[in-house]
């Protein structure tokens, strides 16, 4: 088969380097890439949210089957296009994927299916955002309803950061993101990530993980895309996973049939867990970045299989196949991530780390130039290992990263802490 990835991100790496291995890839092609990437796949220089671009790029190169990786492409109609010209595509209709692209929409969903989630509230009068505030207090969290980059929520522990949360997003602080914003009750618990394939109607867990958000060690500092990630998450009980199966995604993917709007893709269900239970909070509409990483690494060749029989309608008939392992990356960010950071800055050392099964270095923000590998993002590197135990994953990708020699990056040191 030609695949095509779209995408630039450690997310499309870790798809690349998983789908490469699969025998039935022939040719693969990622657009628009990243160094790392180029270095497995074809790479093409085009915008992955211009509809017509991409099919001119599946029309010029025969592509049988288009992968779509971030969720602007998504949002924008993308897969709409391509399954108009009756290509291939894994990922949902731009309709489905405001379960990500509206945070009020999902809200909404989730009412209408009896979904456990936390209770909530949607704005776009300012001083009527302000007033539901006062009366339900602090700590609540303040979101932007549209795409945000990961950047539109605000968890408020007092009234003050609420109150400024409601004026940023109602005040265009994320542009459009923020025409309306969306306050809800805030939940207590440890969060935990559930990926789940749907082709409509059937649904397939492909595995569970757990995320780093802030940017400094014990959980410190600002919000983040993401500073590593760990799977599986012990968190995620095969109870919990089966509370979450039968009360939040079939619900979900029933709702969304319902309307017209079958989900055929993967729900990255974003929860919260607390004495046992689970409650929503969000969906994503693709893999999240840096826990697709991990979970590429443990199910290798076969993700592409998985990912054609979901776009083919035949999740009932197939199952994933886990390793008794664990995997763990750590994110490598420029300095001054999450605020403002140098782009340019030259990384060195990853030739001589190993490139397997076991290790790998997924590229998110990197380029060549003048034969030398620069940073051209905020998070640059996703260093990841495998290990029977998690304890031996966190050693392998720790090693890893002590070998590269870039000045200009960071990372946290503990990764995985939670579940160590």
């Amino acid at each position: 088969m030609n695949i095509l990835i779209l995408g630039s991100g450690g997310r499309e790496h870790a798809l690349a380097w998983a789908v490469k291995q699969n025998p039935k890839c022939e040719r693969l092609i990622v657009a628009p890439g990243n160094a790392g990437i180029g270095a497995i796949a074809e790479l093409a220089a085009i915008d992955p949210c211009d509809a017509g671009a991409v099919l001119g790029c599946v029309r010029k190169n025969k592509i049988d089957f288009v992968i779509v990786g971030p969720e602007a492409p998504l949002a924008a109609g993308v897969a709409d296009a391509l399954r108009a010209e009756g290509v291939l595509t894994f990922g949902p209709s731009a309709e489905a994927a405001k379960l990500e692209a509206s945070k009020a929409f999902t809200k909404e969903i989730c009412d209408a299916c009896g979904a456990p989630t936390a209770g909530w509230a949607r704005f776009s009068d300012a001083e009527a955002a302000r007033d539901y505030v006062r009366a339900k207090g602090a700590p609540i969290v303040i979101k932007a309803d549209g795409l945000a980059a990961g950047k539109g929520v605000i968890v408020a522990m007092t009234l003050d950061e609420a109150l400024a949360g409601v004026d940023d997003i109602l005040g265009g602080a994320f542009g459009a993101a923020g025409a309306e914003v969306v306050i809800e009750e805030f939940m207590a618990g440890e969060e935990a990530s559930f990926f789940i394939l749907s082709d409509g109607s059937e649904v397939l867990p492909v595995g569970t993980a757990q995320d780093h958000k802030r940017v400094g060690d014990g959980d410190t500092g600002p919000n983040t895309g993401g500073m590593g990630a760990y799977s599986p998450a012990p968190v995620l009980t095969p109870a919990i996973q089966e509370q979450v199966l039968a009360e939040i995604v079939r619900p979900t993917v029933a709702e969304m049939a319902r309307r017209g709007t079958p989900f055929q893709g993967v729900l990255y269900a974003g929860l919260m867990i607390e004495n046992g239970r689970a409650r929503l909070v969000e969906y994503n509409v693709r893999f999240g970045d840096p826990e697709c990483q991990v979970l590429m690494m443990r199910l290798g060749a076969q993700a592409l299989d998985l990912l054609l029989a979901c776009a083919e309608g035949r999740l009932g008939e197939t199952r994933a196949q886990w390793a008794d392992d664990h995997a763990l990356t750590v994110v490598m960010a420029a300095n001054g991530y999450p605020g403002a950071y140098a782009r340019g800055t030259v990384i060195s050392g990853l030739d001589t780390l190993p490139e397997d099964s076991t290790h790998m270095v997924f590229h998110a923000g990197t380029a060549l130039k003048d034969g030398a590998l620069i940073a051209t993002g905020g998070r640059v590197l996703n260093v990841t290992a495998r290990g029977a135990t998690l304890k031996e994953a966190q050693a392998r990708a720790y090693e890893m990263i002590d070998r590269i020699d870039w000045p200009g990056g960071f990372c946290r040191r503990d990764i995985g802490w939670r579940a160590l």
